[in-house]
């Protein structure tokens, strides 16, 4: 029994740790869509500020767009501002670190999707 209820607990926390593990400060190639549909590409910068804190630095064509994140089990969540207005993302963590989802500037009818790659 204590030893199955070790093996659980070590099973939990590495699920638990394993999305955070995958995010690693470092460049990750971005592409995307603006609500609009028209489509970006560009680079973040990812900084691990804590267990699950990070800040990011998109710079998509000459625009620099700076925010926060947190990781949550295989959610990465984000908070920016575009032109002056707050806004947010949330992203699936896939097993590769790579991040799938979608952004919107708050008070808006739409949103935005985005891909985020580590490099290698």
């Amino acid at each position: 029994m204590i030893r199955t209820l070790g093996a659980i607990c070590l099973m939990l926390a590495l699920a638990w740790a394993g999305p955070a593990a995958a995010q690693r400060s470092g460049t990750y190639d971005v592409t995307g869509a603006n609500p609009d549909g028209t489509q970006y590409t560009g680079t973040l910068e990812l900084e691990q500020i804590g267990m699950l804190s990070f800040r990011l630095t998109w710079t998509i064509g000459s625009e620099t767009i700076e925010g926060v994140a947190m990781v949550s089990g295989l959610t990465f969540a984000t908070a920016f501002s575009l032109g002056g207005q707050p806004s947010m993302g949330v992203y699936e963590i896939k097993p590769s670190g790579e991040m799938v989802g979608q952004w919107t500037i708050m008070g808006a009818f739409g949103g935005g999707t985005e891909t985020i790659r580590p490099r290698s």
